[in-house]
């Protein structure tokens, strides 16, 4: 990791970086983009405005202790996205994906924020999930607790707009505000056990507990399999995927998704 404090600023030197790639994908729902190459979002209520390409970026208003304690692990700066390239790349339908999104990365987001954000993303498109997060920060004034949350009804959480996902996250809250749920025992737990723990909350299905599992816990098993993916395994990979890369499938999955909803559907056109 490399960087540098410029007054208040932080300077971060990273070539496996690309912002379009990294939070304007589905991976979290509290980024919006506000120029070229440059976005404002939050992590909780740690906000973060952020511009920059071709390895360098611009962190602003943002001090040291924070970049190494807040950001340095939400854009998961510790990890050797080259190597993991590399060791993709021995597969040719993942070779062709790493070369199509270089700047991919994992966001490694708060469980609590992560669980949120993808029970409203159940059959929800990026632009509403973001007006509804956005909602429910505004209506707070930072990210709710899960106590807070579990406090509500389904007809006081009408402003969301969230449809039948507001009784989901009703449950959510109160299963771990009550402590039923414990979202750091989840994350200790084996990747298998933990899913089953998630999929105890109403509205929970495989594909969201995975997405909680890899963004929120850093379970880079965690596989999931939307539309997309589908199509990805349905085309490339009929016999299953590669069980050589089950430790950061995860990852691998990032890579060919924003490579088949992009690169492909740019042929398409």
């Amino acid at each position: 990791m490399n960087y540098e404090v410029s007054g208040k600023d932080i300077i971060l030197y990273e070539d496996d970086l690309v912002l379009d790639d990294v939070l304007d994908t589905g991976q979290a729902f509290r980024w919006n983009k506000t120029g070229v190459n440059s976005y404002f979002g939050y992590c909780l209520d740690t906000p973060l405005e952020i511009s920059g390409s071709g390895g360098r970026f611009v962190l602003k208003n943002t001090d040291e202790e924070t970049f190494l304690n807040v950001w340095a692990d939400y854009f998961d700066l510790g990890t050797d996205y080259a190597a993991l390239r590399r060791e993709y790349s021995r597969d040719p339908a993942l070779k062709e994906a790493c070369a199509f999104s270089r700047g991919i990365r994992l966001l490694r987001q708060p469980p609590w924020e992560a669980l949120v954000s993808f029970v409203f993303s159940s059959n929800n498109n990026i632009t509403r999930i973001k007006g509804i997060i956005a909602r429910l920060h505004e209506h707070y004034g930072h990210f709710p607790t899960p106590a807070e949350l579990a406090s509500e009804t389904v007809d006081s959480l009408g402003y969301l707009r969230a449809g039948f996902r507001a009784k989901y996250i009703l449950d959510a809250a109160q299963k771990v505000a009550s402590g039923e749920i414990c979202l750091e025992n989840v994350k200790k737990m084996h990747y298998e056990e933990g899913k089953r723990e998630l999929m105890k909350i109403c509205g929970v299905g495989p594909k969201v507990a995975d997405c909680v599992l890899l963004g929120g816990m850093y379970k880079t098993e965690a596989f999931p399999v939307d539309v997309w993916i589908k199509r990805v395994l349905e085309e490339y990979y009929p016999d299953g995927f590669p069980e050589e890369f089950y430790p950061t499938r995860g990852i691998a999955q990032l890579y060919l998704f924003n490579y088949i909803r992009k690169c492909r559907e740019q042929k398409e056109v």
